[in-house]
């Protein structure tokens, strides 16, 4: 090596330059974080919008997500990131978080005292009249059954049905499931989507006492936190929102990242990565009709995007991520004039067993949930439909008119909403959701031993990783982020 040079090939005391691929949240977290690190960062988004599947929008000039709507409060990544780009005074929780089931052709009240679905307190269930007095029979069982072992890893769905009955699992825990998901509780890993509920069920012969002990560590953290943990406009909730929709921090990041001297390129896909460090020191990455040269890149793309673009100088991790499934969805949003409605139920809105056989899956309320959202247009009122999940997503090749009808006709049946909306809008997540199956944990601890191996700074991060939730996402991108910027830290300071 020259003199003139350091480890990554540049001259002593030059910034740094970082290549993020995948302008979601993922990435713009990633680049944020890198920013204030020190590092030159370039962006390469291959659609024409950042976000990814955080997205506002309007219908009949309300504010609106046509994506992900909400975000975990009580893990602070993502409410974290809203304040630092200057969204802390926009973050709302839902004004009500009371939601219902629709099972057996009724709404009944969802069940508290529950963890993803599974009861721990069988008189709340019981008061709900979601599960049947055979399935309570059955439930209660599990006091009583010897240990069920887990081994490394299982699927949600068979490990509750053995200990609980199949009725628990297909009345409570799939809807809830499948709507982080858009899955299959009986292939989803226990471990890697519900990682409480598999130590819970680690160390607990019964999976109810296992719950239990959940619930009170978490009463127990609430009360020493205290109400304000999420800031001054909270009601203790779980969820918290962003006035005018989470599909507005994307752009705020975006922003703040310009602002810090980031370069963002949209329509710009990248083809692969190559690690050029025997000649120049670093990375080429290869985009469609021009090469960018880095000190290390942020693979921050879903998995078959990223297996592509590792696919030459890493094929391991590009194997691995091959193996992931996704599901694909639809989201229906439609506003009515008030005055054309009947008696809309109070609460957040709805989910839908799949078991019941309906086209939706849930249904939110969203003029209900979201105090903007209703305070925009008091003559009107806004909700959305989710129609698909993996495996079952027949009706997603209908044309937008076709979901629209089918929206209404079940909630219709629903709720007995007999009005045509005013405006409605139809945003398709074709593949949108990764799938956590048995041994998820395992196939991606062997794509990061894979990606960290190689001879230069490279990482990947997103919602194939650790969690499909924004703060889950926001958090992969911090430890990718932070991980760089480890590995840069010699020749960032400028050292030989």
């Amino acid at each position: 090596m020259s003199a003139a040079q350091t480890s990554t090939g540049r001259a002593p005391g030059t910034v740094p330059h970082v290549v993020v691929i995948g302008g979601g949240i993922s990435g713009l977290a990633a680049a944020h974080r890198l920013l204030d690190g020190g590092v030159r960062v370039s962006i390469l988004e291959e659609s024409d919008r950042l976000g990814g599947k955080l997205r506002a929008g309007e219908i009949a000039g309300v504010p609106v997500d046509l994506g992900a709507e909400s975000m975990l409060a009580r893990r602070p990544e993502a409410v974290d990131l809203a304040r630092a780009v200057g969204l802390g005074d926009r973050l709302q929780p839902p004004t009500t978080a009371s939601a219902s089931l629709w099972t057996r052709d009724a709404l009944c009240p969802m069940p508290k005292g529950h963890v993803m679905g599974v009861p721990g307190d069988l008189g709340l269930l019981a008061a709900s009249g979601v599960i049947s007095p055979a399935g309570l029979a059955r439930i209660a069982e599990d006091e009583t059954l010897p240990r069920t072992e887990l081994g490394e890893d299982v699927a949600v769905g068979d490990y509750v049905a053995r200990r609980l009955g199949r009725e628990v699992v297909d009345r409570l825990v799939e809807p809830l499931l499948g709507g982080v998901y858009a899955g299959d509780a009986y292939r989803i890993s226990m471990r890697a989507a519900v990682p409480q509920l598999f130590e819970a069920a680690r160390t607990n012969r019964s999976l109810l006492d296992g719950v239990r002990a959940i619930q009170a560590r978490s009463a127990a953290a609430v009360h020493e936190i205290g109400p304000t943990a999420t800031g001054p406009a909270n009601n203790n909730s779980i969820f918290m929102g962003i006035d005018g929709g989470i599909g507005t921090l994307p752009g705020a990041v975006a922003d703040a990242v310009r602002a810090g001297g980031g370069e963002i390129y949209l329509n710009t896909g990248v083809r692969e990565v190559r690690w050029v460090g025997e000649e120049r020191g670093g990375w080429e990455v290869h985009v469609e009709d021009w090469d960018l040269e880095a000190d290390a890149v942020v693979v921050a793309a879903p998995a078959r995007t990223a297996a592509g673009i590792l696919r030459h100088d890493c094929p391991a991790a590009a194997t691995e991520l091959d193996t992931v499934d996704y599901a694909s969805m639809a989201l229906v949003t439609m506003a009515f004039r008030r005055s054309d409605l009947g008696s809309i139920p109070n609460g957040s809105g709805f989910l839908v067993p799949p078991v019941d056989g309906h086209r939706i899956k849930a249904s939110t309320f969203a003029s209900h949930k979201w105090g903007w959202i209703g305070d925009a247009d008091p003559d009107l009122f806004v909700l959305r439909t989710s129609l698909g999940r993996y495996e079952d997503d027949a009706d997603l090749k209908r044309d937008d008119a076709e979901l629209v009808d089918l929206s209404l006709a079940d909630l219709g049946a629903a709720v007995g909403l007999r009005a045509r909306p005013v405006a409605s809008t139809v945003t398709r997540w074709n593949g949108g959701l990764p799938q956590y199956a048995v041994g998820h944990l395992e196939r991606v601890a062997r794509i990061r031993d894979a990606v960290a191996r190689m001879p230069g700074a490279l990482r990947v991060c997103g919602a194939v990783y650790d969690g499909v939730g924004i703060p889950a996402c926001i958090g992969s991108a911090r430890r990718a982020a932070d991980d760089i910027l480890a590995t840069l830290a010699p020749d960032a300071a400028g050292g030989e």
